[in-house]
């Protein structure tokens, strides 16, 4: 995406994309809040069209509610559920729903006033395929997700499709970030650093597995099992971890060892993130990455607060709001580590044969 840059021809296309990354993460949070609640089986089908209209009258109220008492979900959680406890978790997943069809609305209509605008080069019709591509990618694995809560004895959704769910959305945020930024800081304000490159990118690939683990934490409710901090349940190592047979399903199936997993890799990234801000804070005063390395150890500073807060709130049921937060505090974090990726070049600009440095940066 290095070439994508028109000023501003693409400016309004950047701010676009901006605008998607926000209505993005507010999706992301209505998943959350949808599956806290225990709302996202509540809609037993998928209609991307008629869909987006609720129950109109007390009929057809009556006929969503007599096929949300088919599911196993009922039958076996929540059999005392009257009419008004349904039209309540309804709500939420028809609203998590609809506000993924406004996303949809909200992408093609700009989309194609900046088409007949001609506001897209050459260059961006490979990116916007792969936008288009992902956008569909995450409603058909949300829609996987579902089905396997309507199925045989299960109450919820399956915690691995759950993880799978969230992780698509992440890549359709990263990628739709990464993409305006490419729209909107030029080459020459990104920092050449190689060793800080490597350092980031492993501070990624180790949130992308916090976030997995984050994921389950919401699948498994497993905030419940350890309600107390420093300790889990009064240990270093909590009783417990490894009683599930074979050994390795405690790696993903078993809430203790669940969150003791997430809250290790939680200590590791602070760990990693500090190491990394003093690296990043020797780079040059007037980078675009000396102005903004703070921005990821404020942000996984307020994100343990909140994981802890969320923990120690859990000793009856999980904090929704609490819980959001720290949902909201991950998908902040990716994209800070995100922006620092993209800040940090592992190689210098090239430049072309005949032009010295000095040169190209005068033409720029």
């Amino acid at each position: 995406m290095e070439d994508l840059m028109n000023s501003g021809r693409t400016r309004p296309v950047a701010i676009w994309l901006l605008a998607g990354v926000f209505m993005i993460m507010v999706q992301v949070m209505l998943g959350g809040i949808t599956r806290l609640t225990g709302s996202g089986l509540s809609i037993t089908d998928w209609d991307p069209i008629m869909g987006a209209i609720p129950p109109l009258n007390h009929g057809e109220w009556m006929t969503a509610f007599h096929q949300y008492q088919q599911t196993p979900q009922y039958r076996l959680l929540n059999s005392d559920f009257t009419l008004g406890n349904f039209k309540f978790i309804f709500f939420w997943e028809w609203f998590h729903r609809l506000w993924a069809r406004l996303l949809g609305v909200v992408f093609l209509i700009p989309f194609i006033i900046f088409l007949i605008q001609k506001r897209f080069t050459r260059s961006m019709i490979k990116p916007m395929i792969i936008l288009f591509l992902l956008g569909a990618l995450q409603g058909v694995v949300g829609w996987i997700m579902v089905e396997s809560g309507l199925v045989g004895d299960n109450v919820s959704v399956n915690h691995f499709k759950l993880a799978a769910h969230f992780i698509t959305a992440m890549i359709l945020l990263c990628y739709t970030l990464w993409f305006a930024l490419s729209l909107l800081v030029r080459p020459a304000q990104r920092t050449v650093n190689p060793s800080l490159k490597k350092l980031t990118v492993s501070i990624l690939v180790i949130l992308t597995i916090q976030l997995v683990y984050g994921s389950f934490m919401a699948g498994l409710h497993a905030a419940l099992a350890a309600p107390t901090w420093p300790s889990m349940n009064g240990a270093a190592v909590p009783y417990g971890m490894f009683r599930m047979q074979p050994v390795i399903s405690n790696i993903a199936d078993n809430v203790i060892t669940v969150q003791f997993i997430h809250r290790g890799l939680a200590y590791l990234l602070t760990v990693l993130i500090i190491i990394w801000f003093f690296k990043a804070l020797k780079s040059e005063e007037t980078s675009l990455l000396h102005k903004l390395c703070w921005l990821p150890l404020a942000i996984v500073i307020l994100q343990v607060t909140l994981g802890v807060l969320t923990v120690l709130g859990s000793a009856v049921h999980i904090p929704i709001d609490l819980a959001v937060a720290h949902q909201f505090g991950g998908m902040m974090l990716l994209e800070a580590i995100f922006i620092m990726i993209f800040l940090v070049r592992q190689h210098p600009i090239p430049v072309p044969a005949g032009k010295s440095i000095m040169e190209e940066q005068l033409a720029k």
